[in-house]
């Protein structure tokens, strides 16, 4: 896992998180093939997330291909025991064939993201954290961090629109919210040593990388075409729903 997420940032990408993602979900394709397992329930949403990112921002995690490549160039260790599921595989294979169902209860019921953390909070004492995806330190580092500074991309932006469009909040709160940035600048020293010791290397080899020339999804081998020819076909046979980027 190290090495393929260093090699992640040696190819200069913004999608660097793509490696802890690929490992999720390919961790639970795989484990429910083995077990037979027929539904997975996914907390994914169209109420805050029916705006998606743009690929330069966030490519797809799923492009067995564009791994395979950044870690032929950049990597050192074999890939024998990391996770891998072709989108072909739990996109056609898993669904159609061994019949596992991907569920997402929430868009079967009225979901206000705010009323579910108040009600988290006062059922479980939960505790909050400052914006999506935060719970991950890994993830705050990089996207309040890493994403803006290197490649000026603020997933706010997204994330935010996303909250308009269902009325979760209004575009002048959302305004008010950029003016701050995500990243808590007193941390931002702390975080980039704890990333750089994670990743097995020194502080100035990781703000090397920051300050490498910035590469997109295009500069490495990618299944983008079978993406797009796929994601077509589901729309015209209405297996998938159409949400414009």
């Amino acid at each position: 896992m190290r090495d393929l997420q260093l090699a992640f940032f040696k190819a200069g990408v913004p999608h660097i998180d793509i490696p802890q993602d690929h490992a999720f979900f390919a961790t639970m394709y795989n484990f429910a093939a083995k077990h037979r397992i027929r539904h997975i329930l996914t907390g994914a949403n169209y109420s805050t997330e029916c705006v998606k990112n743009p690929l330069e921002w966030i490519y797809f995690g799923t492009d067995v291909r564009q791994i395979k490549d950044i870690h032929r160039r950049f990597g050192q260790r074999p890939l024998k025991s990391f996770p891998l599921s072709n989108i072909l595989r739990h996109k056609i294979y898993l669904r159609y064939f061994r019949g596992i169902r991907v569920v997402t209860p929430l868009n079967y019921v009225p979901y206000s993201k705010e009323e579910a953390m108040d009600l988290l909070v006062e059922k479980f004492g939960w505790q909050r954290y400052p914006q999506k995806h935060f719970e991950s330190r890994f993830t705050r580092f990089y996207e309040g961090f890493w994403l803006p500074k290197k490649f000026g991309y603020d997933t706010r932006k997204v994330q935010y629109s996303s909250l308009i469009l269902t009325q979760q909040m209004t575009r002048q709160e959302a305004l008010e919210k950029l003016t701050r940035p995500a990243f808590d600048e007193s941390t931002i020293a702390q975080d980039f040593e704890y990333v750089a010791t994670k990743l097995g290397i020194s502080v100035p080899e990781l703000q090397g990388y920051l300050d490498a020339p910035n590469k997109t999804y295009r500069d490495y081998r990618s299944q983008r075409s079978v993406f797009a020819v796929g994601a077509r076909a589901m729309k015209l046979l209405g297996i998938e729903k159409a949400i414009k980027r």
